[in-house]
Formats: C-alpha cells, structure tokens, sequence
C-alpha cells in the first residue's frame, strides 16, 4: 500500500515487554488474602462413588474448607459450546466419575502446599464401571454407555445431502478409492494452563472480579453471570498475559465455575493454576475416524464423495468431537468442484478427557480427508498429486462460490497458490533426485508431498472497535478480541495510524478488562483481524472526521481545507498556525469535545483463505525414521498488513501441523488410563526436531470487510499435515505403500515397510461402523446458509 504503514514489516509491540520478563499471567497475580485450591481427582475412568470422606483433610494445617458436590451443588456449569443439552457437568463429579482427572473434591488451603498435602488425605471409594475408550468401539451396541438414559454414546450427528444429489452419490464413477483415516487425538499443550484467580469481595457494583487465562473473556464473563445468577455489572472477567491457547481456552470450564463456587462461599480470593499433568489432561484436541470415498472419471475428474466420520468428544459430550458435525462437515468440499457429497457424522462420547478445539478446529480435519483421497486417486489413475489437484481445483473466476454443503467462498485463485508452491520448492528437480535414490537403491529416500486447501475463518458477526484522542494527544485503542500472542497491539495500532494519521507510539491498546471493554467476541476462529481490525479502522475513520472538523472549527476553515499529518493538522498549503495532536486533545478537553468512536461493526458472513504446501521428507528404509528436509507453504490470508505476523503465524502452524503428522499423539489404554500425559512421554518436538521453512503468500483480497483480510492462525495447520503424511507415503510408493495413518512413527512406518516386502500390505479400507445405517438423512441448504 503506496504511502501507508500497512503491508510492511513492523516489530511487534508486544515483545520487549515478554522477553523481559514484565509479563504478568494470573499465577503471577498476588491479591492480598488469596488462598489456593488444588483439586482432587478420580484414578479411574468410569466409576461410581460410593462414599466420599473429607473429615482427615478438613482436619489438614492451613485448609479453610474440603468442597464436594454436596457442597458446590449439581447444577450443570454452562459450557462454551452445547453439544448435548442432556449431558452436563457441575462444578465437581456428581455420583459418576467418566474419565481419569474428572475432578471430584477440592481442597482450599492457605498455602498451595498445604492444599497438595490435604488433597492426598480425602478418601473416596469408588466401584468401577465398563469403559468405552475407543470413539468406534464406543459405537458397538453393548459398548458402556457414560449416560444409559440417552440409550447409546452418541452426543450429536448428522447426514446430510443436497437436495439435488441422488441418494448414491458414487454411482456413475469410473474409479473409486476408498480409505479409513485417523486423525489422531492431540495435546494442546500451550506453555500456560488453565488459571483463574476469583475474588468475590465486592468492589462497587462489582461482586465478583475473575482474572482468568481465557481467549475470550467477555463469554467468560457471560457464562459465569449464568453460573452464579448475578448480572452482567456485577461481573468484572480481566484476562492478563496468556501463555498461549490454541483453542484449549475457550471460555470457562466447570472448574473455573468450582473455584468460583467455592471463593464466594469463603468471602475471599481463591486461586487455581493448573499443573501439567493436569493441562495434558484438560486441553486436548483433533480426534476423528474417517471412512471416506471419492468417485472419479477415468481422467481424474471428481464426481461425488461419500463420508462417514467419527469424532471424539470425550466425557460429558466435550465439543470437540462435535466438531465432525460443524466445521469438518462444512469444509468437506475444500478447494474442489465436487458435485455431490454424501457427509454423515457422529459424535461420540468415550471414557477419555473432554475434547476441545485445538487450532483449526474440525477444518484440518476435512483437509487431510480431501487430500489424503485424492492422492489415492492419483496413483490409481497414474497422475502426478499436483495434476489431479489442478483439475479438480475451483477456478478464480467462479467465486463467489457456492459449495454442496451450503457455504459461499468468497474469493480465491487456488492454482496461482499451487503453481507458486511447485516453483519455490523446485519438484521437478526434487523428483530428479528422488529417481536417483530409487536407481541406487539407497537406505534413505526421499519423499514429496502435496496438498491443496482452503479454510473458514472469521465466521461473521460484529465485533468492537475503540478509538479515542486523549487530552495528552495520544491515542487509545480498544476491541472485543483478546490476544495471547497473536499481536493485536501492534496490527491494530498499524490500523489505527493509518486510518487516524498519527504515530503508532503514541498509540496505547487495551483489551480484556469486561469493565473497561463493553463488548467483545474474543478470540478463536482466526477472527481477530478480519472483524476486531477492520472495527479499530472504522473507529479511527470516524476520529479522524471528528479530529478534522473540531480543527477546522479551531482554525476557522473549512474541514476540506484540513490536512492530517503525523504531528498534527492544519490548513492544507498554509504552514501555521497548526495544532499537533496534544494541542489538539488539551483543547478538545477544555472545551468538552468528544474525540471518541465506539463502533459495533458487522461482517456478513465468513472469509475463506486458502493456499497449497510441498512438504520433502527423508525416510530410513531400515529403521522407519522421518526426517523432515523442507517445507514450502504459500498461503493466501488475503490482504496482508503486517508480513511478520503472517509468516510467524505461518510458522507456527506449520510447526504444529507437521508435528501431528510425525510425533504427537495422546495415547489411552484399554481401561482409559492416559499414557503420554507428561512430556517425558507425549512426542512433543523441540527446535532440534524442526526446521526452517519457507513461507510465502499470495493475496486475494476479500469483500467482506474494508482491510480484505482473511484469517491467518489456523492455516498453517491445514496445509502443512497432509503433505508431511504424503511426503512420507511418497517416499515408500515405489514399495507399494499407499497408506501410513498419522502420526508417520518409525514404528508404523518400519511396520509398513516389512508388510510390503512380505507381500501383505493391508488395505487402507473398512467398512465403517453400522449405527452410520441407521442415521436420518437431512437435506442441505440450497440458499447458501449452513445446516449444522
């Protein structure tokens, strides 16, 4: 943008400050007269409770009070996202337990110590009950059920067809591949877990003050007012530093609402962090089983997909596994023409810890379907991964787009994203070399994948934007989004010195303070821009028009005649008089003008950025080990403000999809007990395990809001686990390996390698489970809205 701060490379902020360590996150609050809590919780995944004794505990040095649900009540604490009005869960277990760490008793003391020492001392006996941990088994017809009233583990579900698709969406196809796909389950594992700190002395009109580690605290707050039957005003939710998110903090969870409870019951602070075996267990995410099928032409041309996906909420219906009903059900066209689908999705309760969203939420999951067919298809049809994907993609000039499933893509160029993603990773010369390995017959081959996608984000609505003059002439910024590392501060003060006209030092942001903000939607859902910056630019448009005009009233001159500089106005051609921006607020306050804009500003409808990935790998053909050379992503968020936050935000993705696709794994047992819940355990890479990649972009500006951007976030995810999954298939295609599900451990992949050298490659198919029968057919939308 010619003459515009926006489009170029700005530092961030927001880091001196957290690389200094200044930073404050709710562990680091010190509230006079707090006490901590420390929970205790069930060592078995599904029980009853036959008796709780509290009275050794209560006895404890230091603790002020032991809470069960006797004393905490069973009322159901209202959950973010609703899958299942049925299943609820109170602050602490009520009778059953479901999971292990479903939390049972809490312990309050002075000290934390004295909490941890007090804890160990309640006695609880429990009778064990069937587990189902397997989200399939969870399906049979004699699986235990977590809730025998509902007759069965389904929280929610869906099959839908379009209302102009026959009934078999395969028929007519010249070739159809067929694959089972595992999209595992994930630890969030941001390097912060759940805290909150409640304070319910009254302050004002305030009764109750949280300061919680939450993406959105403004729903936080509304979910707590439910909670505890008090009004919006007398809630005050202040969410500081946040040590990241990923979607594992959204909202409040029930024990947030426990610790609540029990602060108010005591009349003073009370403050939880989690621990992380804890975080391990309260912040998971991904979790699905896809049985997919794609009909083709004989020259590669999509005909019709049919799809039956499992998703795994966990105990208590977590939203998670609802997932597979919502955003993997509505992305399930991605970047193709496909003229019919057939989705039919379940979401299932096991004896497993609550699923949540984890970044990209339900959106990966479609993408590593979509791809993971069509590169079946493009070995059984003889077509390089990249040409089956150029004939199927949508072209530029049918946007916007209507899909099968009842979205509108607003704009995209999929194959200017493909094109530029082959040329910076220069396949023609990578597949060279790969030959070559091939001919000598070396240990360690080499691997290309490929993927194409596109995602949803934003999703509509309206969202706050802030600006006001102070009477010192800097600036404050304020939006209903809420960062914990995305860089708010520093985009939205770009906005603002754009749109306003003054310098971005002067430019202060604040955000996540209920009392201070009016209203906000968080963040989740790669929103924040799209919605929050294009708000923060109306805000300052309109400051900007009230800056004009209250300076031509001080100059006596017409506001057209006014020019805006970065050290104040003045009339256009004339160099004095002139009022810098201090000036100009000390006089605005003397006179009682108002230099403010509070604007809700709607968005209609979601954005959908898009982009393609190549991702190169190393596989040892003796030991199974996977070693990542390179990876290309060109993503499309489209207009781009601040390259610097894009590509980190490109890179983080990046990272934590290739590591779904090589590491990472959340691992039960066959009695629910969770056997990777430490990091001595669970794969989670380090910087020696990743390397550099090459991130760039296309643009192609949205209409839906005044800066054209898209979302970012997220992206990085969906593009980059597909192709590292290929990329290692690729790599032992010449074996006649088709299939490796996800994570790629040396262990299956050495597995894969000795069953194609003994000739007893299993098929990548089975049948999917046969509740799928019996599901009721809805018809999509026809009108471009969603039916979820």
């Amino acid at each position: 943008m010619v003459g515009s701060i926006l489009g170029n490379h700005v530092r961030r902020v927001e880091d001196p400050e957290l690389l200094t360590g200044l930073g404050t996150y709710v562990d680091d609050l010190r509230v006079e007269g707090t006490a901590q809590a420390v929970f205790v919780r069930s060592p078995v995944a599904h029980a009853r409770i036959s008796s709780i004794d509290t009275s050794e505990a209560e006895r404890g040095p230091g603790v002020l009070a032991v809470h069960t649900v006797a004393t905490l009540g069973s009322r159901p604490v209202p959950p973010f996202a609703e899958v299942n009005a049925k299943v609820g869960h109170p602050p602490l277990a009520d009778g059953v337990v479901r999971y292990v760490g479903d939390p049972v008793a809490l312990v309050v003391a002075e000290t934390r110590a004295q909490a941890v020492d007090a804890a160990e001392l309640v006695d609880v006996d429990y009778d064990e009950l069937p587990v189902a941990v397997d989200m399939e088994a969870a399906l049979a017809p004699d699986a235990a059920l977590q809730f025998p009233e509902l007759g069965s583990n389904i929280a929610q579900s869906v099959h839908a067809i379009h209302p102009d698709d026959a009934r078999d969406v395969l028929a007519g196809a010249d070739v159809v591949v067929r694959a089972r796909i595992e999209n595992q389950r994930i630890a969030t594992a941001p390097i912060e877990g759940n805290a909150i700190l409640a304070d319910p002395r009254p302050a004002g009109d305030v009764a109750l003050t949280a300061y919680v580690a939450t993406q959105q605290p403004h729903l936080a707050r509304d979910l707590l007012v439910k909670f505890t039957g008090l009004v919006k005003s007398q809630v005050r939710v202040v969410t500081p530093h946040v040590g990241g998110a990923f979607g594992g903090k959204a909202g409040i969870s029930y024990t947030h609402a426990a610790i609540v409870a029990a602060a108010r019951l005591l009349g003073r602070p009370v403050a939880w962090s989690e621990t992380r075996s804890e975080a391990m267990l309260s912040m998971q995410g991904r979790g699905q089983v896809q049985f997919a099928e794609l009909g083709l032409t004989g020259d590669g041309r999509i005909t019709g997909l049919r799809a039956r996906n499992v998703g795994d909420c966990g105990a208590y219906a977590g939203f998670g596994g609802s997932l597979v009903i919502g955003p993997t059900h509505i992305m399930a066209q991605g970047p193709y023409e496909i003229p019919k689908i057939d989705y039919a999705g379940i979401a299932a309760m096991t004896n497993t810890a609550p699923m949540g969203a984890f970044r990209g939420a339900g959106r990966p999951e479609a993408a590593a379907m979509l791809e993971r067919l069509l590169d079946l298809a493009a070995i059984e049809l003889g077509l390089a991964p990249e040409e089956i994907r150029r004939r199927n993609l949508i072209p530029k000039d049918a946007f916007p787009y209507a899909t099968r499933t009842g979205l509108r893509y607003d704009s995209g160029d999929y194959e200017l994203a493909l094109t530029e993603a082959l040329r910076v990773a220069d396949v023609d010369a990578l597949r060279a070399e790969q030959r070559r390995r091939r001919e000598a017959g070396e240990v360690k081959q080499l691997g290309i994948g490929v993927s194409t996608y596109v995602e949803i984000t934003g999703f509509g609505g309206t969202e706050l934007g802030s600006v006001r003059i102070e009477p010192d002439g800097s600036v404050i910024v304020m939006s209903g989004t809420s960062a914990h590392g995305q860089g708010h501060a520093t985009s939205f003060a770009m906005v603002v010195a754009d749109r306003l006209g003054v310098p971005m030092e002067s430019i202060n942001y604040i955000q996540s303070d209920t009392a201070v903000v009016s209203t906000g939607g968080g963040t989740g859902g790669s929103r924040s821009l799209q919605l929050g910056g294009s708000a923060v630019a109306a805000a300052a448009r309109a400051v900007r028009g009230q800056a004009i005009a209250f300076a031509a009233e001080l100059l006596e001159a017409s506001p057209g005649d006014i020019e805006v500089t970065g050290d104040g106005l003045r009339v256009s051609g004339v160099p004095t008089p002139a009022y810098s921006w201090q000036e100009l607020g000390a006089a605005a306050a003397e006179r009682g003008v108002s230099l403010r804009a509070d604007l809700d500003v709607p968005q209609e409808g979601a954005t959908f950025p898009f982009g393609a990935h190549v991702s190169v790998v190393e596989v040892d053909t003796e030991t199974g080990h996977v070693v990542p050379l390179k990876h290309v992503a060109v993503d499309d968020c489209g207009r781009i403000l601040n390259p610097t936050i894009v590509i980190g935000q490109q890179h983080g993705g990046i990272a934590q999809g290739m590591s779904q696709a090589l590491w990472e794994q959340f691992v039960y047992d066959d009695a629910g007990q969770p056997v990777t819940s430490t990091f001595a355990d669970y794969q989670m890479p380090t910087t020696a395990d990743t390397i550099s990649f090459e991130a760039s972009n296309t643009e192609t500006p949205t209409d839906l809001n005044e800066l054209g951007a898209k979302g970012i976030g997220e992206s990085g995810t969906l593009g980059s686990t597909p192709a590292v999954q290929s990329a290692v298939i690729d790599a032992l295609s010449h074996l006649g390996i088709r299939h490796i599900d996800i994570p790629c451990t040396p262990e299956r992949v050495w597995h894969a390698i000795e069953a194609a050298g003994a000739g007893h490659l299993p098929e990548p198919w089975r049948e999917p489970p046969e509740v799928f029968d019996s599901l009721e057919i809805t018809h999509g939308p026809t009108d471009g809205g969603v039916e979820v």
